[in-house]
């Protein structure tokens, strides 16, 4: 019995460690009235703004109201749902993204809810400019980087090892003299020759796992870190980092091209491509890149810069169209000249920095990609603005799929995430 009683308290303490807290009882819904989002300049969208407590709407609350064109809404106001619903009617003049946004206090908490209805959304096309020596800068960039031999090692880490994959950590030489790329690389166990993807990383400081589950057995997968730092470190060790050293990388040297945080980032996704190349294991034909956000605008410069890639994939794609943002409509992440106009930042620095900044747009690789893609983004994404992916993809002439998900925000829904997988598989011929 003593033994009974003492179990019976350890599952009591238990109990609320394996408690998961999702979501909250009160959600705030904005719909608009045609099912695709979509609508044509000129027309009006009209909204449905719901508030639901348990899913049952809750009266007599006030809502307010923020709505205009994506990042610039021109419109703020607040609004009582009498029964717990209300409409509200927008519309664009130009192609574009209006948004509205509306917040509810309940009991001194705020809850958002968000909708972004496309305007002649095929129509955008970026503001993005192309520097003449663009295609000089980055053959010189790569040139030099290839002048130091890839020097690769490789370590094997029997614990991530699965029956189907071996799996490594492993490093090459990026753009200077023992300056390294690490990543994780799975290997089939079974020997031959096989295709392989390159999947290159969001933003942030962070431990990679590796890819044993897009085509397990099937295929090699490289999947890299870009701070020239070892991808199994303890956790502690990124986050010291991302709020020490490299803190808003991103924003480092904008100005400058040739010292641009991302033009070693940018040469070492190449670089990657070299070292799968490398590889006994890989069949000289078919290499794929993709990634998300930052993943994605790197999946933009790798296929452009290497024609070896066959295909890319890529979702919600940062860096695209900075130079939107001098016009008041939505650019791609990090924002640079949202945040310098807003904050009064000198014009002269301003005008640097979207000069040295076109070397590193997405738009501008965007405009070199030959090879298939599959591109994928949510309207109602406030990191990543659809403006600047939808306007980039208007520009791609290759061979391209687009899978639009319109809820979602900067971040997968699991049906999108089936769709790459598909379409993955498909390119690396391993249905």
């Amino acid at each position: 019995m003593k033994r009974l009683v003492i179990l019976m308290i350890v599952l009591a303490m238990l109990v609320p460690v394996s408690a998961q807290i999702m979501g909250n009882s009160i959600v705030v819904s904005v719909t608009p009235d045609h099912t695709d989002w979509n609508y044509k300049v000129g027309e009006t969208a009209t909204f449905t703004i719901n508030v639901r407590k348990s899913g049952t709407l809750l009266s007599g609350v006030t809502a307010d109201i923020e709505a205009g064109p994506v990042m610039y809404p021109d419109t703020k106001k607040t609004i009582t749902l009498k029964d717990g619903t209300a409409k509200w009617t927008g519309k664009l003049t130009k192609p574009g993204f209006y948004r509205i946004i509306a917040t509810v206090k309940v009991k001194g908490k705020d809850y958002r809810g968000l909708c972004t209805a496309a305007f002649s959304p095929e129509q955008l096309q970026p503001y993005c400019q192309e520097p003449k020596d663009f295609d000089e800068f980055w053959n010189k960039a790569l040139t030099d980087a290839r002048y130091n031999d890839l020097n690769p090692t490789k370590r094997l880490l029997p614990e991530r090892c699965t029956k189907d994959a071996n799996v490594y950590e492993v490093s090459y030489v990026n753009d200077k003299w023992n300056s390294r790329m690490f990543g994780i690389l799975s290997v089939p166990v079974k020997p031959g020759k096989y295709p392989a993807l390159l999947r290159v990383p969001g933003a942030g400081v962070r431990p990679y796992g590796g890819d044993t589950y897009t085509a397990p057995g099937k295929c090699i997968v490289l999947e890299i870190g870009v701070h020239g730092i070892p991808v199994t470190m303890e956790q502690k060790v990124y986050d010291d980092l991302a709020n020490g050293a490299l803190d808003g990388y991103w924003n480092a040297n904008v100005a400058e091209p040739n010292r641009n945080y991302y033009k070693r980032v940018v040469t070492g996704a190449v670089r990657g491509v070299d070292f799968i190349a490398s590889l006994p294991e890989w069949n000289g034909t078919t290499i794929g890149v993709t990634g998300s956000s930052q993943g994605g605008f790197l999946s933009l410069a790798v296929a452009a810069l290497d024609k070896r890639i066959t295909f890319l994939g890529v979702v919600h794609d940062a860096m695209c169209d900075y130079e939107a943002e001098l016009h008041k409509v939505a650019g791609g992440w990090p924002h640079t000249i949202y945040w310098d106009m807003k904050g009064g930042v000198d014009k002269t620095l301003i005008d640097l920095k979207v000069k040295g900044g076109r070397y590193y747009d997405g738009v501008n690789f965007a405009r070199r990609v030959t090879q298939p893609g599959w591109y994928s983004f949510g309207y109602n994404d406030e990191v990543v603005p659809p403006t600047s992916s939808y306007s980039t993809y208007n520009i791609i002439k290759a061979p391209k799929t687009l899978s639009v998900y319109q809820m979602t925000g900067h971040y997968w829904y699991q049906e999108q995430w089936d769709e790459w997988l598909e379409f993955t598989r498909k390119q690396l011929g391993v249905e």
